[in-house]
């Protein structure tokens, strides 16, 4: 690549919920002959290990005012300030050929370098509402892209549906076929989020526990845990004889996912839309305090589908889940009409339909 490949800047927050969107974007436009930059903070840095090799990654300073004690509170504005300097003078230097935030308050700095110096810029939301950051950015973008539909806007902002953008290894597994429940070996992916889910933590394992040991005695469980509960979920696997795998982290969902007969999780939208891609039944627990309940509105779509179970944490109990747990895992033709209806729901070409959006984005400064 020479330069004067077109560069794109890709700012994303740190957890699973921004990035891996991006890093679905960050690879479809390097098939298509950019050079493409990732500019996010220390924490994001840490989620960027999938990202490709070829995709450069660009620390700022940024903060986020709800952590840290009152000093460090009182030092956001100045953390903030610095990064949209520094990100000003390199966009002086690289002049990106456009730049898309995926949310977060690590994402400040290049929208706001962008903003000012008349770089065509867009956001893309995850959620059925926008979060802070991009609330702040909608009015001061091109292009708004909406993960899910439909997604409360600001009055007079519109938006573009296009789905939330999925890693390739999501999509090599696209509609991958389903094996529905049955006498042979079953396995069940729990996972909570980027640090895993202390509810699902306490609740799931006294779920599986209470099902009929004709079933129990052919399922394996993949539980993403809290590194503070791992020893306390796996101790009672062992004590009550299922076969567990309890990790903080798993590096290979889109293998774990393709492999499930169930999903259970909380309802982060690129948690959704892994499973819709790959067409897979789910039992939902959104997070309750997440800003707006966007958990919910984001789960709304599959599970009117008919294509995920909505269980509310209010009423989420070791009974109520081993329920639904029963009713998904007993039932062979109702799973494989849910892992159909996820599928109906899933967007594999988001990422494709997005690197389109920045493409045409692009024209605006070649």
């Amino acid at each position: 690549m020479t330069d004067k490949t077109p560069l794109l800047v890709i700012a994303a927050g740190g957890t699973g919920g921004h990035m891996f969107p991006a890093q679905a974007l960050a690879e479809e436009m390097l098939v298509r002959g950019w050079r493409v930059k990732l500019s996010t903070d220390a924490r994001g840095a840490r989620y960027a290990g999938g990202f490709p090799g070829a995709v450069t990654i660009e620390e700022r300073s940024s903060a986020t005012p709800s952590r840290g004690g009152p000093f460090t509170k009182l030092a956001v504005p100045f953390r903030v300030f610095g990064g949209i300097v520094a990100a000003t003078v390199r966009m002086l230097i690289e002049r990106p050929r456009a730049v898309v935030g995926f949310g977060g308050y690590p994402t400040i700095p290049a929208l706001s370098a962008a903003w000012m110096l008349g770089v065509p810029r867009m956001i893309h939301e995850q959620n059925g509402v926008l979060g802070r950051v991009n609330r702040v950015f909608a009015k001061r973008v091109d292009t708004i892209a909406c993960g899910t539909w439909p997604t409360e806007l600001p009055g007079g902002v519109e938006g573009v549906h296009v789905g939330n953008p999925v890693r390739a290894a999501i999509r090599e597994r696209a509609g991958a076929g389903y094996i529905p429940p049955g006498e042979y070996p079953m396995s069940i992916l729990m996972i909570g989020g980027s640090q895993g889910a202390r509810a699902l933590s306490d609740n799931v394992p006294a779920a599986i526990a209470g099902l009929p040991e004709a079933l129990k005695r052919h399922l394996s469980v993949s539980h993403q845990a809290r590194p503070e509960d791992l020893d306390r979920v796996a101790g009672f696997y062992e004590s009550h004889g299922i076969r567990a795998d309890v990790q903080p982290f798993f590096d290979d969902v889109p293998k774990r996912l393709a492999e499930a007969q169930l999903l259970i999780s909380r309802a982060g939208a690129s948690t959704l839309a892994d499973a819709t891609v790959i067409g897979r039944p789910a039992i939902l627990v959104p997070y309750p305090y997440a800003t707006a309940d966007h958990q919910s509105a984001n789960a709304r779509g599959v599970s009117e589908a008919g294509g995920a179970i909505l269980i509310p944490e209010s009423r989420l109990s070791p009974e109520v889940l081993a329920e639904q747990i029963l009713a998904v895992m007993d039932n062979p033709d109702g799973a494989m009409q849910m892992a159909r209806a996820s599928l109906s729901v899933g967007k594999p070409g988001a990422a494709q339909t997005l690197a389109d959006m920045v493409e045409a984005l692009g024209q605006k400064t070649s």
